[in-house]
Protein backbone atom coordinates (compact mmCIF):
# COMPACT_ATOMS: atom_id res chain seq x y z
CA UNK A 1 0.00 0.00 0.00
CA UNK A 2 1.06 3.43 -0.62
CA UNK A 3 0.09 6.35 1.61
CA UNK A 4 0.68 9.71 0.64
CA UNK A 5 0.90 12.64 2.68
CA UNK A 6 0.19 16.38 1.31
CA UNK A 7 -0.46 19.61 2.74
CA UNK A 8 0.80 23.38 2.45
CA UNK A 9 4.77 23.42 4.05
CA UNK A 10 4.98 23.58 7.81
CA UNK A 11 1.49 21.56 7.99
CA UNK A 12 3.41 18.45 9.90
CA UNK A 13 4.36 16.11 7.20
CA UNK A 14 7.56 15.62 8.30
CA UNK A 15 6.79 15.63 12.29
CA UNK A 16 4.50 12.22 11.34
CA UNK A 17 7.54 10.87 9.87
CA UNK A 18 9.74 12.14 12.63
CA UNK A 19 7.32 10.20 15.40
CA UNK A 20 7.13 6.75 13.01
CA UNK A 21 10.95 6.74 12.58
CA UNK A 22 10.77 7.48 16.67
CA UNK A 23 12.85 10.23 17.12
CA UNK A 24 9.87 11.27 19.78
CA UNK A 25 7.44 10.26 21.17
CA UNK A 26 3.75 11.27 21.18
CA UNK A 27 2.42 13.29 23.53
CA UNK A 28 -0.86 11.41 23.26
CA UNK A 29 -2.03 8.30 21.98
CA UNK A 30 -0.15 5.72 20.09
CA UNK A 31 1.33 4.20 16.65
CA UNK A 32 0.13 0.87 15.93
CA UNK A 33 1.29 -1.74 13.27
CA UNK A 34 -1.79 -3.48 13.02
CA UNK A 35 -3.08 -4.18 16.79
CA UNK A 36 1.02 -4.09 18.22
CA UNK A 37 2.15 -0.84 20.06
CA UNK A 38 5.29 -0.40 18.11
CA UNK A 39 6.82 0.79 21.60
CA UNK A 40 6.88 -2.94 22.30
CA UNK A 41 9.47 -3.12 19.52
CA UNK A 42 13.01 -2.33 20.44
CA UNK A 43 14.59 1.32 18.96
CA UNK A 44 17.20 -0.91 16.81
CA UNK A 45 14.96 -3.63 15.59
CA UNK A 46 12.25 -1.27 14.71
CA UNK A 47 14.51 0.89 12.53
CA UNK A 48 15.75 -2.03 10.79
CA UNK A 49 12.10 -2.52 9.56
CA UNK A 50 12.34 0.82 7.88
CA UNK A 51 14.03 2.07 4.92
CA UNK A 52 14.34 5.92 4.12
CA UNK A 53 15.22 7.95 1.00
CA UNK A 54 14.96 11.35 1.37
CA UNK A 55 15.44 14.84 -1.22
CA UNK A 56 19.05 14.68 -0.38
CA UNK A 57 20.37 11.38 0.56
CA UNK A 58 23.17 11.47 2.99
CA UNK A 59 26.37 10.59 1.59
CA UNK A 60 29.49 10.08 3.39
CA UNK A 61 32.89 10.93 2.49
CA UNK A 62 34.31 7.07 2.06
CA UNK A 63 34.08 4.23 -0.99
CA UNK A 64 31.09 3.11 -3.13
CA UNK A 65 31.49 0.13 -0.78
CA UNK A 66 30.97 2.02 2.48
CA UNK A 67 28.32 3.95 1.85
CA UNK A 68 25.78 1.03 0.50
CA UNK A 69 26.83 -1.10 3.76
CA UNK A 70 26.58 1.70 6.33
CA UNK A 71 24.75 1.15 9.73
CA UNK A 72 24.56 -2.76 8.75
CA UNK A 73 26.09 -5.76 10.27
CA UNK A 74 25.73 -8.04 8.02
CA UNK A 75 28.88 -8.73 5.54
CA UNK A 76 27.50 -8.58 2.07
CA UNK A 77 29.73 -10.11 -1.53
CA UNK A 78 30.17 -8.03 -4.20
CA UNK A 79 27.91 -9.70 -6.19
CA UNK A 80 25.13 -8.89 -3.89
CA UNK A 81 26.35 -4.91 -3.84
CA UNK A 82 26.32 -5.32 -7.68
CA UNK A 83 22.87 -6.65 -7.95
CA UNK A 84 21.23 -3.46 -5.90
CA UNK A 85 23.06 -1.37 -7.69
CA UNK A 86 21.79 -2.85 -10.58
CA UNK A 87 18.23 -2.78 -9.49
CA UNK A 88 18.82 0.91 -8.47
CA UNK A 89 20.24 1.65 -12.27
CA UNK A 90 23.25 2.85 -10.61
CA UNK A 91 25.36 -0.22 -11.92
CA UNK A 92 26.67 1.68 -14.77
CA UNK A 93 27.98 4.69 -13.43
CA UNK A 94 29.92 2.87 -10.70
CA UNK A 95 31.46 0.52 -13.26
CA UNK A 96 32.89 3.10 -14.66
CA UNK A 97 34.46 4.62 -12.04
CA UNK A 98 38.31 3.90 -11.12
CA UNK A 99 38.29 2.00 -8.40
CA UNK A 100 34.32 0.43 -8.87
CA UNK A 101 33.47 -0.26 -5.68
CA UNK A 102 36.07 0.88 -3.48
CA UNK A 103 35.74 4.65 -5.09
CA UNK A 104 36.35 7.12 -2.91
CA UNK A 105 33.35 9.62 -3.46
CA UNK A 106 34.53 12.93 -1.68
CA UNK A 107 33.28 14.79 1.32
CA UNK A 108 29.30 14.70 0.95
CA UNK A 109 30.03 13.01 -2.06
CA UNK A 110 31.34 15.85 -4.30
CA UNK A 111 32.37 13.08 -6.97
CA UNK A 112 29.04 11.68 -7.83
CA UNK A 113 25.93 13.65 -8.67
CA UNK A 114 22.51 14.78 -7.70
CA UNK A 115 20.77 12.01 -9.49
CA UNK A 116 23.98 9.36 -8.96
CA UNK A 117 23.55 10.42 -4.99
CA UNK A 118 20.09 9.52 -4.94
CA UNK A 119 20.46 6.09 -6.85
CA UNK A 120 23.17 5.29 -4.45
CA UNK A 121 20.58 5.84 -1.58
CA UNK A 122 17.94 3.54 -3.54
CA UNK A 123 20.73 0.72 -3.64
CA UNK A 124 21.32 1.00 0.06
CA UNK A 125 17.62 1.03 0.58
CA UNK A 126 17.75 -2.40 -1.50
CA UNK A 127 20.17 -3.80 0.35
CA UNK A 128 18.57 -3.09 3.99
CA UNK A 129 15.61 -5.14 2.25
CA UNK A 130 12.77 -2.58 4.40
CA UNK A 131 9.40 -3.78 5.17
CA UNK A 132 8.46 -0.12 5.47
CA UNK A 133 9.99 2.36 2.98
CA UNK A 134 9.96 5.96 3.43
CA UNK A 135 10.12 8.66 0.71
CA UNK A 136 10.84 12.60 1.31
CA UNK A 137 9.93 13.59 -2.29
CA UNK A 138 12.86 12.16 -3.18
CA UNK A 139 13.06 13.32 -6.90
CA UNK A 140 12.54 17.01 -6.09
CA UNK A 141 16.02 18.14 -6.76
CA UNK A 142 16.86 16.45 -9.89
CA UNK A 143 17.26 17.14 -13.36
CA UNK A 144 14.21 15.87 -15.59
CA UNK A 145 16.49 13.42 -16.82
CA UNK A 146 17.94 11.78 -13.48
CA UNK A 147 14.26 12.05 -12.09
CA UNK A 148 12.99 9.80 -14.67
CA UNK A 149 15.92 7.22 -13.88
CA UNK A 150 15.34 7.83 -9.86
CA UNK A 151 11.73 7.19 -10.18
CA UNK A 152 12.06 3.87 -12.39
CA UNK A 153 14.31 3.00 -9.48
CA UNK A 154 12.21 4.37 -6.72
CA UNK A 155 8.89 2.05 -8.35
CA UNK A 156 10.76 -1.19 -8.52
CA UNK A 157 11.91 -0.53 -5.03
CA UNK A 158 8.35 0.40 -3.79
CA UNK A 159 6.71 -3.50 -4.80
CA UNK A 160 5.09 -5.18 -2.21
CA UNK A 161 6.32 -2.81 0.47
CA UNK A 162 4.40 -0.62 2.49
CA UNK A 163 5.43 2.61 1.08
CA UNK A 164 5.18 6.24 3.03
CA UNK A 165 5.34 8.98 0.58
CA UNK A 166 5.98 12.77 1.86
CA UNK A 167 4.51 14.72 -1.72
CA UNK A 168 5.41 18.25 -2.22
CA UNK A 169 4.58 17.96 -6.07
CA UNK A 170 1.22 16.22 -6.36
CA UNK A 171 1.67 15.05 -9.65
CA UNK A 172 4.23 12.18 -7.65
CA UNK A 173 1.54 10.93 -5.45
CA UNK A 174 -1.97 10.21 -7.96
CA UNK A 175 -1.55 7.24 -7.98
CA UNK A 176 -1.29 6.37 -3.74
CA UNK A 177 -3.95 3.80 -2.51
CA UNK A 178 -4.25 7.07 0.09
CA UNK A 179 -3.48 10.29 0.16
CA UNK A 180 -3.58 12.19 3.39
CA UNK A 181 -3.79 16.12 3.45
CA UNK A 182 -2.20 17.85 6.69
CA UNK A 183 -2.39 21.55 7.94
CA UNK A 184 -1.18 23.73 10.70
CA UNK A 185 -0.95 19.53 12.66
CA UNK A 186 -3.75 18.29 11.73
CA UNK A 187 -5.43 16.09 9.45
CA UNK A 188 -7.89 17.56 7.38
CA UNK A 189 -8.94 15.38 4.27
CA UNK A 190 -8.34 11.98 3.13
CA UNK A 191 -8.85 9.99 0.10
CA UNK A 192 -7.67 8.75 -2.87
CA UNK A 193 -6.75 11.26 -5.61
CA UNK A 194 -10.18 11.23 -7.96
CA UNK A 195 -12.16 11.29 -3.95
CA UNK A 196 -9.97 14.18 -3.05
CA UNK A 197 -10.33 16.22 -6.54
CA UNK A 198 -14.41 15.84 -6.20
CA UNK A 199 -14.26 17.35 -2.75
CA UNK A 200 -12.85 20.64 -3.80
CA UNK A 201 -11.27 21.28 -0.38
CA UNK A 202 -8.03 21.98 0.63
CA UNK A 203 -6.52 19.02 -2.05
CA UNK A 204 -8.06 20.91 -4.99
CA UNK A 205 -6.54 23.89 -4.01
CA UNK A 206 -3.17 22.66 -3.96
CA UNK A 207 -3.53 20.96 -7.05
CA UNK A 208 -4.83 23.59 -9.11
CA UNK A 209 -1.74 25.63 -8.30
CA UNK A 210 0.70 22.66 -8.52
CA UNK A 211 -0.97 22.70 -12.53
CA UNK A 212 -0.47 26.44 -12.78
CA UNK A 213 3.42 26.58 -11.44
CA UNK A 214 3.69 23.74 -14.13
Amino acid sequence: TIVAFAGPSGGGKSTIFQLLERFYQPTSGEIKVGDYNIDNVSLSSWRRQIGFVSQDSAIMAGTIRENLTYGLEETYTDEQLWHVLHLAYAEQFVSEMPQKLDTQVGERGVKVSGGQRQRLAIARAFLRDPKILMLDEATASLDSESEAMVQRALEKLMENRTTLVIAHRLSTVENADLIVVMDKGQIIEQGTHTELLDKHGVYYQLHQRNFEEN
